[in-house]
């Protein structure tokens, strides 16, 4: 019975998959990853107080049916853009509280998800990155209040909650913006620089070179007509002016 309920396959050591309930408890399981052989028809998963660190793609790609997921207590430090699959617009409560998030993926990938989201106890980092999350994400106002700054850009941003920055016009992303164009303007200005100094060094000694050889052609001494030189010389102004 218990085989054909889990579509052929047992409950995972170091969980309870209790029969009928479609409820699969894995608490305190010593789990370093999402075990294999969940039921099928899960609907309500427990896999908090482990020692999962990633959510890696498709690893829940067979539990289509699933509601709930509990990941609160564990270890995990990133979240893949495929890591739920299709169960974006079905997940009703995905608890990812006290890990070690810092952020969770791109917007894109994250938009799909509809489900209310525990988020607290989570070391965040507040940028641009989690703007768009968060922006892009159906949160209530309650669920925005658990995320606070562990870090940012600015120091004075830790310790505050996120949508408190953000209700006060804060724009991390224009501010992103901004640094990146000052730091390209500040790149294109040194590669400027170094271009303008390497012309000036060229022209520099070019003009050196061309007084050193002027110098050398001044120090060559002047070669003296020897006396038959200037006799055959004197023998040629002779004949011209006995022909003229």
């Amino acid at each position: 019975v218990v085989l054909c309920r889990c579509g052929g396959l047992a409950c995972p050591e170091g969980c309870r998959c209790p029969l009928e309930s479609r409820i699969v408890r894995c608490t305190h399981g010593q789990l370093r990853e999402i075990p294999q052989g969940i039921p099928r028809d899960t609907r309500v998963l427990y896999l908090d107080s482990n020692e999962i660190t990633g959510l890696p793609d498709g690893a829940l790609r067979e539990l289509r049916q699933l509601r709930e997921l509990y990941l609160s207590d564990n270890l995990i430090e990133s979240v893949s853009p495929g890591a739920f699959g299709e169960l974006g617009g079905r997940l009703q409560l995905l608890d990812l509280s006290n890990n070690r998030l810092r952020q969770l993926g791109p917007a894109a990938a994250a938009s799909t998800l509809r489900a209310k989201m525990r988020l607290f106890g989570n070391p965040w980092h507040c940028g641009c990155s989690l703007q768009q999350l968060l922006e892009a994400l159906p949160l209530e106002a309650e669920t925005l209040e658990d995320v606070v700054c562990a870090s940012a850009a600015r120091e004075e941003f830790a310790g505050q909650p996120f949508a408190l920055l953000l209700s006060t016009g804060i724009d991390f992303c224009s501010s992103q913006q901004r640094t990146t164009d000052v730091a390209m303007l500040v790149t294109v200005f040194c590669w400027f620089t170094v271009l303008i100094a390497y012309v000036v060094y060229y022209v520099q000694r070019n003009q050196a070179e061309t007084r050193r050889h002027l110098e050398y052609l001044k120090s060559l001494p002047i070669k003296q007509p020897s006396p038959e030189e200037e006799e055959e010389e004197e023998m040629e102004e002779d004949t011209l002016s006995t022909i003229l």
